[in-house]
């Protein structure tokens, strides 16, 4: 079998074109390899960096979208699916490119190779502009995150706080 080609922001590009998805394509002069260098790269705040990040729950890819440095709350996703948080594990780099077609770091909030079940933090919905993975480590996506939304057909849910904390809306 031969090994699959990665995809990258000109896949990205006829993606959106193909299903006029709006948003621009920025092309930078340096990498952007975390949240602070792409906020700084494009002059916004680090909340407004948006990360997209491939889970496996019990064994089923599951993406999870979130804004700046937030560390994703597994528990959330556990009690979303009814699993035991240990079902819940982020995905080696590897299955990230396998399942999307996209290198960790890189990976856009859509335009994977396949369709997958979205999970998007609702702080993110919260911005006017978000900047996310634009499909190589030279480029972001400038886009407003009701279109992420929309095309992904994601599940808006807090990904941040821990369920069964005084904060959180849900009974757990």
């Amino acid at each position: 079998m031969l090994p699959l080609t990665s995809l990258g922001s000109v896949d990205l590009q006829a993606f959106m074109k193909a299903r006029h998805i709006q948003g621009e394509l920025l092309h930078l002069d340096s990498p952007t390899p975390t949240v602070e260098t792409a906020a700084v790269a494009v002059g916004a705040q680090p909340e407004q960096i948006v990360k997209s990040i491939l889970f496996l729950v019990d064994g089923q890819p599951v993406l999870a979208i979130t804004c700046g440095t937030s560390y994703v709350e597994r528990r959330a996703i556990a009690v979303r699916f009814g699993v035991g948080r240990k079902k819940v594990k982020l995905a080696a780099p590897e299955t990230v490119a396998e399942v999307t077609g996209f290198l960790v770091g890189a990976m856009p909030p859509f335009g994977h190779r396949q369709p997958l079940l979205t999970l998007i933090d609702q702080r993110v919905l919260e911005r006017p502009v978000v900047y996310a993975g634009g499909g190589s480590d030279y480029d972001l996506l400038r886009l407003d995150p009701r279109t992420i939304l929309q095309v992904t057909q994601g599940e808006v849910l807090d990904l941040i706080t821990p369920p069964g904390s005084e904060t959180d809306l849900m009974d757990a």
